[in-house]
């Protein structure tokens, strides 16, 4: 369809369909906003460019920019994990959730530590008074670890561990946990959050200053692209941005950000892009007005 033949039917829209129905049900008055604040229009329609600028604004599945996605058939090849984030009290009972969560149809584990855990304390430090086991599994050492994945094996579940400021300390339990499995690291499948930016932002579960926690993560991108072919090194989260209180552009605007920063860290670092690019994964909030 052309611009004019574009135009020419939206004039005929007006005047028959819309008029018709707002004489009858006139709209409600005030501003259409989503909850960012965003002005909300009546109608869209295509740009003129759509069409001439498809290529650099879209392009094709697989191709960059990526817009329609990183893979060229998206779901239509492989499902997606199913997950049920969970994870509670000590690592036996947790255990005995994930066992029960892949009897019944799941095929990956999302591990949630409770808050010592995340900010690296033992159970028994007077700090994680009131908060062992409470809002996820308390790990405090290797046999806690083991106790969780117990009769579980490491190379045929997918783990996703959200874990951050000590993110590479729980991926070393893990690698060591597989390797008493008789399961070589490079066998292992799953993603570790390891966004430390975004604790500084909007969580709060830090443990180091800035520049030695971004060294932690690029000591941790260069690792598993030499022993972990199949681990997603971090998974930058806007989510948490958003839920402080962020609009829909600021979240996107601080994860990208938050992105730029891990890569330019890692170039300096000596890395090549395509060692750790593909596996760098992102977790943003999907409200209710999805297209902002």
């Amino acid at each position: 369809m052309t611009a004019s033949r574009l135009q020419s039917g939206l004039e005929d829209w007006s005047k028959e369909t819309l008029a018709q129905a707002v004489a009858h049900h006139p709209e409600r008055t005030g501003a259409f906003a989503t909850t960012s604040g965003l002005p909300v229009d009546q109608l869209y329609l295509p740009g003129d460019d759509v069409v001439e600028r498809y290529e650099e604004k879209l392009g094709f599945p697989g191709r960059f920019p990526f817009t329609r996605g990183v893979h060229p058939t998206m779901y239509r090849s492989r499902l997606w994990t199913m997950r049920e984030y969970a994870g509670y009290s000590t690592a036996e009972e947790s255990n005995q959730r994930y066992r029960y969560l892949l009897a019944e149809g799941s095929t990956g584990l999302s591990v949630a530590f409770d808050l010592p855990t995340q900010l690296g304390l033992d159970s028994d430090d007077p700090r994680s008074l009131g908060e062992v086991g409470k809002v996820g599994v308390a790990i405090n050492n290797l046999a806690d670890m083991e106790a969780l994945f117990d009769g579980i094996p490491l190379d045929k579940v997918s783990t996703s561990m959200t874990i951050n400021a000590p993110a590479a300390v729980l991926l070393a339990m893990y690698i060591a946990v597989g390797e008493k499995q008789g399961i070589e690291p490079s066998a292992l499948r799953g993603t570790i959050q390891n966004d430390i930016l975004k604790e500084y932002v909007a969580r709060g579960t830090f443990i180091f200053p800035p520049r030695p926690s971004l060294r932690l993560i690029e000591n941790t991108f260069e690792y598993c692209g030499q022993h972990l072919p199949h681990w997603n090194t971090i998974s930058i989260s806007g989510y948490h941005i958003r839920e402080a209180g962020a609009t829909a552009v600021q979240e996107v605007a601080f994860t990208i950000a938050d992105a730029i920063c891990y890569i330019e860290t890692a170039l300096r670092a000596g890395l090549r892009i395509d060692e750790f690019a593909p596996r760098l994964a992102f977790f943003f909030a999907v409200h209710s007005d999805f297209f902002e």
